[in-house]
């Protein structure tokens, strides 16, 4: 018979998955699957191009975080209940974006997709923040293992899922269908519990609301050194990841190999990575997690150089991605608990919007001329420099470990 306390900690990371997939499943709909939707409509590729503006307020969200730190709904409780009301909103979006032909009226249909995307990023902030609080320190690794496993289903369904389904129903009734999900979605929202609020004073001005969460993270020992690592940890990965496909291309594989081998089957290890990751890190800690991770991150990268020298060989492209896929996975379930791990209760959402907002720089900005480095040392060069660049984050934390052998 299963205890109650095991019966707890199954329905944390049951309702922990579910909110991961509740994240995961608008982020592509403004994403490939709408740039499908509007090609298919005949809208020009310059308009079509465009649509990557849509995806600023995932960049951006940690501006408006706090106000949801700030103000607390009188229902259900500060998370569920911001929660509740940007799943309706977003349920009524999409329902307006299926409603919407991009061929008529292709600016109203990008308007409405930037509501989606900001209201996606809203629903992220809440999320990240109910996670931290919901969770015992002892589970943020499996927990953050269960969210990005979720997450990353919910993006396969709306993306792979959503554009098979466009060409058997269209996109209007595929995207009714996506809003009727993301509706269930809010059952998970009114079964799950609020957190126990840290009591504090609700902050009343400027300072207090946006200066406080920073000032707050930035007065602890070792701050400048803790942002400067999550900066760092996966910038090797992340630049050697934004030029993958062109390598693979580079090697003679084909837009179906490539396909079939690097999205659908390696998504498999990926998620297995991801929930090997957070049962070692309930094991061994976070801080002997993000140091083992890290090195297999490294090696997996190295990995690049000798599938070079292999060639066209489809058994050795899967053997490299399998490895690069596990080792990414597990380093991204130590990385997300240990960024949760660092930030104070009383303001969570604030707090994890600035850290993940700087944990996307290596893979919006500084992985973007990646391409000049590549064409200027040939892909032996390339992958070698992206597995020594892993080197400073990893003695980088090896100086921090005072500040982090607790978690």
């Amino acid at each position: 018979m299963i205890s109650t306390s095991r019966l707890s900690m199954i329905r944390r990371h049951v309702i922990t998955f579910l909110m991961g997939f509740a994240s995961g499943l608008p982020l592509l709909l403004t994403g490939s699957v709408l740039q499908a939707w509007m090609t298919d409509s005949g809208v020009s590729l310059e308009n079509v191009g465009l649509l990557a503006l849509v995806g600023l307020p995932y960049t951006l969200k940690f501006a408006w975080a706090p106000l949801l730190d700030r103000f607390h709904l009188p229902f259900l409780g500060r998370r569920r209940g911001w929660l509740l009301i940007t799943q309706a909103l977003l349920v009524g979006m999409l329902i307006v974006m299926a409603l919407t032909d991009p061929a008529i009226t292709p600016l109203f249909m990008g308007l409405v997709a930037l509501g989606v995307s900001f209201l996606s990023a809203t629903q992220d902030i809440v999320i990240d923040a109910y996670r931290r609080e919901h969770l015992p320190d002892n589970e943020l690794g499996l927990g953050s293992g269960f969210y990005v496993y979720g997450y990353r289903v919910g993006m396969l369904l709306a993306s792979g899922g959503g554009l098979m389904l466009a060409d058997v129903i269209g996109f209007t009734q595929t995207y009714l269908l996506m809003a009727g999900l993301l509706g269930v979605a809010m059952l998970v929202t009114l079964w799950a519990p609020e957190p126990v609020r840290v009591e504090m004073a609700p902050p009343r001005k400027f300072h207090q609301t946006f200066l406080d969460p920073i000032v707050n993270f930035i007065s602890r020992p070792g701050a400048f050194g803790l942002l400067l690592f999550i900066l760092l940890y996966k910038l090797g990965d992340s630049v050697a990841g934004n030029l993958t496909t062109p390598f693979y291309k580079a090697l003679g594989f084909t837009n179906a190999e490539i396909g079939a081998t690097v999205k659908i089957f390696g998504l498999w290890p990926l998620l297995g990575g991801i929930f090997i990751g957070g049962l070692l890190i309930m094991r061994w800690g976070i801080y002997r997690s993000l140091v083992i991770f890290g090195i297999l991150q490294m090696l997996s990268t190295a990995g690049f150089v000798l599938l070079n020298h292999m060639g066209h060989h489809l058994y050795w492209l899967a053997a490299v991605v399998s490895f690069e896929n596990v080792a990414a996975g597990m380093g991204t379930a130590a990385f997300t608990a240990f960024m949760a791990s660092l930030t104070d209760k009383r303001f969570t959402a604030g707090q994890y919007a600035l850290l993940s907002s700087v944990m996307g720089l290596p893979r919006v900005v500084i992985a973007a001329p990646s391409g000049y480095l590549a064409d200027s040392v040939g892909w032996d060069g390339f992958f070698i420099v992206c597995t020594l660049v892993a080197l400073p984050g990893l003695l980088l934390l090896l100086r921090l470990k005072r500040y982090l052998v607790s978690a």
